[in-house]
């Protein structure tokens, strides 16, 4: 491995703008074009998960590119920016790792991970180390300049070179990737829709062909693609060039709740000045997004909420001073507006137990404000000092309250319960119920009279919600 090796731009000056002074001023007016598109659907009330992009020279595709790279928040720290890209020039059943070193722009370079490489190669000969699959690959070089745009040097690339036109062997890819496909990572896919037919039919191909990936079926994907070959649409060469990345991506997402959302389209006939209606290349940006309505928090998320715990909670034991709020390590849940509570056990025993629901504080923020209060919980005895290595911490993170209008929809177990009557108001976790084995009316009465405040019975006419909690401990 050549560590020290720089992958340079192959197409700059050809793509986009080889000068970095003229590249900046060409990205600047992509994204002030891209900020005028006119889009209606809900994309930061998610957590942004993947991109779809086109890889065309800037004066054909760029609006478009950037419409997509626009979604992207310029403070999120990415942990790794995946780019799966179909090749144009090798063909071979697998996927082309790139482990010669770091790739260039003329903004800048940009570190490749390359330890992560190692570790795919090991796994399945699936992925293949075939550095020549990048040297002249545009698919990929295309899209750095926009993430160097938004995200400056802040970020780490795995750049990923398709060269099957297996879809089982994209299956088997993306069973592969699935561990990485968390909040904390992005996936960009980079591929133009339909090639060379004229204008209209372009459009009506390409329609198709979207409405086909954004129903998160890769076997309509198949299907359309298929059913567009056989209709024989004068000049169309292909109706998706990079249709093993997009079909790898719909297996990584399929059955899962994830968003796919239209952001902007266009072909090579709407070009100012270049504009050929009679022979187009058409350009999507769709955006993936995890349904805001479902929490995934995974492992190394659970690690930095309990370490920040821990840390808050010994801080303010020994000073008696609440710490400063650090900020978040990943994407994802940490900055999401949730729920949750903190809860304390030494020797087994519950010790403090502190929450809230979501309010206007981050999950990061609501953490490390909480987890102090929990070690002064006024119905025990305060932690002190010496007991803070016995100390077992429970974090529980909430999904949205839902009102309900009839207390059988009540799962004891699964669901937490918050009943409200005028100012009194209580709450019991998921886990009370398993804990205390109490019976639905047990659990309802307990929380009515010992946490509400309102009596036994007051359930009854009080306003009754409920949620889901995640629930992980300190091992």
């Amino acid at each position: 491995m050549m560590n020290n090796y720089i992958r340079q731009p192959a197409f700059a000056g050809r793509f986009y703008e080889g000068n970095s002074a003229r590249l900046k001023k060409q990205l600047a007016q992509l994204f002030d074009d891209a900020g005028q598109i006119d889009f209606s659907g809900d994309i930061h009330g998610n957590s942004l998960q993947a991109l779809i992009v086109p890889h065309a020279g800037y004066v054909f595709s760029g609006k478009i590119a950037a419409s997509a790279y626009h979604l992207i928040k310029p403070e999120k720290k990415y942990k790794l920016i995946f780019i799966l890209a179909s090749s144009h020039r090798y063909s071979f059943d697998g996927v082309a790792v790139y482990n010669k070193g770091n790739y260039s722009s003329p903004l800048g370079e940009i570190k490749t991970e390359t330890k992560l490489v190692a570790e795919l190669a090991e796994k399945s000969p699936l992925f293949m180390i075939h550095p020549e699959a990048h040297e002249a690959e545009h698919s990929i070089e295309v899209q750095l300049p926009f993430l160097q745009y938004v995200l400056g040097e802040d970020f780490t690339l795995v750049p990923l070179v398709m060269g099957t036109h297996n879809a089982d062997t994209c299956r088997e890819i993306a069973a592969i990737l699935q561990p990485w496909f968390t909040p904390e990572n992005l996936f960009v896919i980079s591929t133009d829709f339909s090639h060379y037919p004229n204008y209209d039919d372009a459009c009506e191909t390409d329609k198709n062909t979207a409405g086909a990936i954004c129903s998160n079926q890769p076997e309509n994907l198949i299907s359309i693609l298929n059913r567009q070959k056989k209709e024989h649409v004068r000049g169309l060469a292909t109706s998706l060039c990079g249709w093993t990345s997009v079909l790898t991506l719909l297996y990584l997402t399929q059955g899962k709740d994830y968003l796919y959302h239209e952001i902007a389209y266009q072909n090579s006939g709407d070009t100012p000045v270049y504009g050929d209606k009679n022979r187009v290349v058409g350009y999507w940006a769709i955006a993936v997004t995890v349904n805001k309505t479902e929490f995934v928090i995974d492992n190394s998320e659970k690690k930095e909420l309990l370490t920040k715990a821990r840390n808050a909670i010994t801080h303010f034991v020994k000073t008696g001073e609440r710490g400063k709020i650090l900020p978040p390590e990943s994407n994802g849940i940490m900055n999401e507006k949730a729920g949750v509570f903190v809860s304390i056990y030494i020797e087994g025993k519950l010790r403090g137990c502190i929450g809230g629901f979501a309010g206007e504080q981050t999950l990061n923020e609501m953490v490390q404000r909480l987890a102090p209060s929990s070690a002064c919980d006024r119905r025990f005895d305060p932690v002190e000092e010496k007991e803070l290595e016995k100390m077992q911490l429970e974090i529980s993170v909430l999904t949205p309250l839902k009102k309900i209008e009839s207390v059988d929809e009540i799962v004891p177990g699964k669901h937490g319960i918050y009943i409200r009557q005028g100012i009194n108001s209580g709450t019991f976790l998921p886990q009370v119920a398993t804990k205390t084995g109490w019976s639905l009316e047990e659990f309802l009465g307990h929380c009515a009279r010992d946490k509400a405040g309102i009596g036994w019975n007051g359930w009854k006419s009080a306003e009754i919600y409920t949620y889901e909690a995640i629930v992980f401990r300190e091992d």
